[in-house]
């Protein structure tokens, strides 16, 4: 939230951007006078040489490729210019094309990304160079680590200065969607909101000299129009049924004249671009049949400068991150945003670990009593049913031992030893453990990725991503040993896990234990899953504690050996650099808007 003072003294940060302005406006010989008002006079030229009619806020390289059709569209039928603003640069993803990751594989993701959307006429995307650390749903753990009133700053400054009519962001409600979206969302809006606010951020009129700035339209993303294909279903009038808010389209069909193809083609010919995403497995070509093509579907959340405003809906008792989400959406003036924004959650899978006196084996096979609770069915959450999966846990003693059965018909790509992280890349499991069952988000668990196999004579392997501690388990979980069986010929494998309670962020409550269970399967060698199972597979179910099964500990009293309180959660927060960029540096030449780093 934004207060009247703006975060206080005007930071070296900005006084130097400004200073670079001016310096860059100079060089290229602009014959404006900044004489007694210098910082007013770069403000004007900044605006006229940088002005956008759209700007997408989005979290990473990416997170416009599925609006690029509509982009591309309003430039040649409207004349409209886009813009992006991309707060990370997608340092803590995947990388289906090598084996660089952090900042390294950030400076390549922007280049993806520059490439893609230059295919619509998109020249300028302004990196705010925020740390991207692992893939979760929760909007206020991101707020924490990109800093929410520096990233606001940064935003509303940008608005001002480069004063598009219309702003598109990513769609700000929490269930099943990425942290980073969210939060991108929630920025954009306040953003829309503060940046026509002189009380808001003023030391961005006063010392850097820009004007505020009222930007008219407003739009969210909205992807729950999918199934809607053709060109009729835009001309509709429609509503989104959770928020209540009207609901626009535009249809991908449209054929470009420039271009000579559908705007729908277009933009999968650029999508294919970020390669590191594995969007380069896409079919290269779209449908031929115009009543396969959809569109793009957008909540209208403002109009001529004023949010649009529909009745209230209010649910309660809600757990933690949905009532946070009802109470940013209180206080920045939009109510309904936060309609019905709840789903109702199915009941959580229950079972019971049974104590064994022995220790099972850890070979990759089951013994005789070694696993004598239940078995555990996995079912489909993302994909098709091309291969299938059960699991088995006990305990003993102060360790968990988990055993995953998996059919499957082909192998994914084998990681090398020096790749073992992003297990869902490939054929995996993933095992997931609250130790209380109280976890609002993933930093306060522990989720072990399983490789049954890698390349280099490594055998199977194990990492920890997007929780407390992310990393190989050698170094973050050292006491986490793997074993596999993998079939030949191939008809799929089977891993067994022992996971010691030592190595869990917080001491375990016997009876709010939570778990879930998961089967990622691959079958290319691109480093792209196709199919995605789970013991409980409501949502995003490896990233949403709420979903977990409850896991009753039979028989089970805390040893005096394990964490006494929670573990401070370790996420990483390196981020890429736009000093380091050199297409990040022509652009801030060209344009005149500082890089912000």
């Amino acid at each position: 939230m934004a207060t009247a003072g703006g975060g206080g003294k005007l930071s070296r940060r900005v006084v130097l951007a400004s200073a670079l302005t001016a310096a860059w406006l100079v060089a290229d010989g602009s014959s404006d006078s900044f004489g007694q008002d210098g910082n007013r006079s770069a403000a004007g030229v900044i605006r006229g040489r940088a002005h956008t009619d759209v700007l997408f806020i989005g979290a990473h390289p990416d997170d416009e490729s599925f609006n690029l059709s509509t982009f591309g569209q309003w430039r040649e039928t409207l004349g409209w210019s886009t813009s992006v603003v991309t707060i990370t640069r997608g340092e803590g993803g995947g990388n289906a094309v090598g084996p660089q990751e952090g900042p390294e594989l950030g400076l390549i993701r922007e280049t993806e990304e520059r490439r893609a959307v230059g295919m619509v006429g998109i020249e300028n995307i302004y990196y705010l160079d925020k740390p991207d650390f692992w893939y979760t749903l929760s909007a206020p753990l991101t707020a924490s680590i990109w800093g929410e009133q520096d990233t606001l700053a940064r935003l509303v400054r940008l608005v001002r200065q480069i004063t598009p009519h219309t702003i598109v962001v990513m769609d700000p409600r929490p269930f099943n969607q990425h942290g980073g979206h969210q939060f991108s969302a929630r920025l954009g809006i306040e953003a829309f909101r503060l940046a026509a606010d002189p009380r808001a951020f003023p030391e961005q009129i006063t010392v850097e000299g820009l004007t505020s700035w009222r930007t008219s339209r407003l739009l969210a993303q909205n992807y729950g129009f999918g199934s809607l294909l053709g060109p009729n279903p835009p001309g509709q009038q429609r509503t989104d049924p959770d928020t209540g808010l009207p609901v626009i389209g535009v249809w991908s069909g449209t054929r470009s004249d420039e271009h000579g193809t559908t705007w729908a083609q277009v933009e999968r010919n650029a999508a294919r671009l970020y390669c590191t995403q594995g969007f380069a497995a896409m079919p290269a070509q779209v449908s031929s049949d115009p009543q396969q093509l959809d569109s793009d579907w957008f909540s209208v959340l403002a109009e001529d400068g004023r949010f649009t405003e529909v009745a209230v809906h209010r649910q309660t008792g809600l757990e933690p991150l949905y009532a946070e989400f009802c109470t940013w959406a209180d206080r920045v003036g939009l109510p309904w945003l936060a309609n019905r924004v709840r789903p109702d959650y199915p009941p959580n899978p229950a079972t019971t670990i049974p104590a064994v006196a022995v220790a099972p084996t850890l070979n990759g096979t089951e013994g005789p009593g070694e696993y004598p609770g239940p078995e555990l069915p996995l079912a489909v959450w993302q994909g098709d049913d091309r291969c299938t999966a059960t699991a088995k846990v006990s305990r003993y003693g102060d360790e968990l031992y988990v055993l995953v059965d998996v059919t499957d018909h082909r192998k994914g790509a084998t990681l090398a030893c020096d790749d073992v992280k992003r297990h869902w890349r490939t054929d995996s499991v993933e095992i997931t453990i609250d130790p209380r069952g109280d976890s609002d988000d993933t930093s306060t668990t522990l989720k072990a990725g399983i490789l049954p196999y890698t390349s280099g004579g490594c055998g199977p392997a194990a990492e920890r991503d997007g929780d407390n501690h992310q990393g190989p388990a050698r170094v973050t979980a050292p006491g986490i040993q793997v074993a596999a069986v993998v079939t030949e010929p191939y008809r799929g494998y089977t891993v067994e896990v022992k996971i010691p309670f030592r190595e869990l962020p917080a001491p375990v409550d016997p009876a709010g234990f939570a778990m879930n269970i998961l089967v990622y399967n691959s079958d290319t060698d691109d480093k792209v899953g196709q199919t995605r199972l789970a013991w409980s597979p409501f949502g995003s179910p490896q990233a949403d504690p709420y979903v977990w099964g409850t896991a009753t500990l039979a028989d089970y009293r805390p040893a005096a050996e394990g964490p006494a309180s929670r573990i401070a959660p370790v996420i990483p927060r390196a981020a890429a650099r736009s000093v380091d960029s050199q297409d990040a540096l022509v652009q801030a030449r060209r344009t005149g808007v500082s890089i912000m780093s």
